[in-house]
């Protein structure tokens, strides 16, 4: 069964035959034709359900995040550095791996940038936890257990953090 046209269309056309005259002809046949015979099915759909995703998925991801901004990997994009680089020893003229670029600020490795990230990621990790030692609703052990785990990681991102500029830059602070 065919659907009934819409009379106020129709009307309204039949009040102004200028609105007509003024259409085109193939839009109007393209328009009224197809809906004359066939009728629209009545689509009952629902909208999806999105649940929030759980703070520890968040802290991940913003974490996950934090690490490749912070290694380098837009630098390490597009500019294609080696993974490692070497050297020859004078000596023996044996070559051995190079981790950091000397002399060049600027310049890293792949995995010269992953390790001073992963050091930020530890002392980012340490200041967190020197703030879940904080909590008031925590037992004391487990409180101090944070707070120490929390000091070393701070303590051990920082010293590896200016032992790694010491090595890219020689005579750094001195």
């Amino acid at each position: 069964m065919a659907p009934k046209p819409d009379s106020h269309i129709l009307a309204s056309a039949a009040s102004d035959p200028s609105s007509i005259s003024s259409m085109d002809p193939l839009f109007l046949l393209l328009n009224f034709l197809p809906y004359s015979v066939l009728r629209p099915p009545r689509l009952r759909l629902k909208l999806p359900t999105f649940t929030l995703p759980s703070p520890m998925t968040v802290f991940s991801l913003v974490l996950l995040t934090y690490f490749m901004v912070v290694s380098g990997i837009v630098y390490d994009v597009i500019v294609e550095p080696p993974g490692i680089g070497s050297t020859q020893d004078p000596y023996t003229g044996s070559v051995k791996p190079l981790v950091f670029m000397p002399g060049r600020v600027n310049g890293q490795y792949i995995i010269e940038g992953l390790s001073s990230g992963f050091m930020f990621v530890v002392g980012g990790i340490g200041i967190i936890l020197m703030d879940l030692a904080l909590d008031k609703n925590r037992a004391k052990s487990v409180k101090v257990s944070y707070a120490t785990a929390g000091i070393s990681f701070v303590v051990i991102a920082y010293v590896m953090s200016m032992l790694f500029i010491r090595i890219k830059i020689p005579a750094y602070l001195h």
